[in-house]
């Protein structure tokens, strides 16, 4: 028996030891836990299960075991990945720190500053936010505004950011802020980390058309930040920057997979799921639904997902195999991620026909209610983490090599 069978072995036996019974359940649109100092958990089991895969470093499996990382090497994550999924485990914790902040302070922070913050990350002790994008610094985000000024061993910072993904529920925030020259704008700015619980600090959600409000505006005013919270150099936070929006853009790209897994073998929304929801609302016949029409854009969207699947296990492998982390290709990957997605809710709404009209009131069942809040939130699925029209930009110029 091979190293990696008994390793399988072990993970099958640790995961049906310790996973508890209602984290096999599937998980409901608001179920997913966040961490963080103020989360509160939904079941007993759901904090049992975060505090055990935490401990165990699996919630971020292939960081160094050093600061708390699982340790684990390629093929040991994928064996993991495939045993959680047997399992129908749910994931312990979904985190910000983890899809982009923590491979940033792998890469940059100090020694110091890992051993102080990654820890905290993989155990869901700390939630974090980003704080990107300004009124006047959306898509030009190298023009933003906010500044530190130096104080002593400290910062002291003012400005405005927007588009703050759960801002309002966050302990911490990672930004980019000004500290230097304005041009050229690339340079002068850096980047730090935040606590959101002090003065000087304050949040204001913004409602969006789905109803809900996950995005905030945040004010900083005199806020007071220690200068060993400056991750990389003074000035030069423009690099972890562009490291961690090409872990974003990576996040927001499995949007597109809606809930299959990355070898397109899940049976989430898209895939057997979309086929499943439009049964309940169109006319089948021996199991097979009667619309040619809608049956035919279904089978186009699980055959996009399946590959749109595939490409990104074989990116991803790539990038191990070359000891690379993500390149300008996701830009392909969000652009495809963020569209697909808007087409799936469009493919959920045709099928439900007027049920896809629910806002409120008994006549429209929960699931219904949530698909068409939900389709309205796609919307933002092209404009979030850049919008289509910049990832197109960056396609041509940075992997197509196209002329300006």
């Amino acid at each position: 028996m091979s190293n990696l069978d008994i390793f399988r072995q072990e993970t099958r036996q640790w995961l049906e030891e310790n996973c508890p019974a209602e984290m096999r359940k599937p998980m409901t649109a608001d179920g997913a836990c966040w961490g963080g100092r103020n989360f509160k958990f939904s079941h007993p089991d759901q904090k049992l299960w975060l505090e055990r895969m935490g401990e165990k470093g699996w919630t971020a499996p292939t960081w160094p075991s050093e600061y708390g990382g699982g340790g684990l090497n390629y093929d040991e994550n994928k064996i993991l990945a495939e045993e959680l999924f047997k399992l129908g485990a749910r994931p312990a914790l979904a985190s910000f720190g983890i899809w982009m902040l923590g491979p940033a302070l792998l890469e940059y922070a100090s020694h110091e500053q890992k051993m102080e913050h990654i820890p905290k990350i993989v155990k869901g002790e700390i939630r974090w936010c980003q704080g990107y994008s300004e009124p006047g610094a959306g898509s030009d985000l190298a023009s933003l505004k906010t500044k530190a000024v130096e104080d002593g061993n400290n910062f002291i910072v003012n400005g405005q950011k927007v588009w703050t993904s759960y801002a309002d529920e966050c302990d911490m925030i990672f930004t980019l802020v000004r500290t230097g020259p304005q041009e050229p704008k690339h340079n002068g700015i850096s980047f730090l980390l935040i606590d959101m619980d002090q003065p000087g600090v304050e949040t204001k959600p913004i409602k969006l058309i789905s109803g809900k409000s996950p995005f905030c505006e945040t004010f900083f005013t005199d806020a007071v930040v220690p200068k060993t919270n400056l991750v990389h150099d003074l000035n030069k936070g423009w690099d972890v920057a562009k490291n961690l929006l090409q872990h974003e853009r990576k996040m927001l790209a499995s949007m597109g997979l809606g809930g299959s897994s990355a070898g397109g073998k899940g049976k989430g929304k898209s895939g057997s799921g979309l086929a499943n929801l439009s049964k309940k609302y169109v006319e089948s016949s021996e199991g097979k639904i009667s619309d040619e029409g809608l049956r035919q854009k279904i089978a186009k969207s699980d055959m996009d997902a399946h590959a749109f699947g595939l490409t990104l296990r074989r990116a991803s492998e790539e990038a191990k195999n070359s000891n690379h982390g993500p390149s300008a290709a996701t830009s392909i990957f969000k652009f495809f991620g963020s569209e697909h997605n808007k087409r799936r809710y469009e493919i959920m709404l045709e099928a439900m026909g007027t049920q896809g009209l629910g806002w409120e009131g008994g006549e429209f069942g929960p699931e219904e209610l949530a698909v068409t809040r939900e389709w309205l939130r796609t919307k933002a699925n092209s404009i979030e983490g850049g919008t289509s029209e910049v990832q197109l930009n960056v396609i041509s110029k940075r992997v197509l090599d196209l002329p300006q």
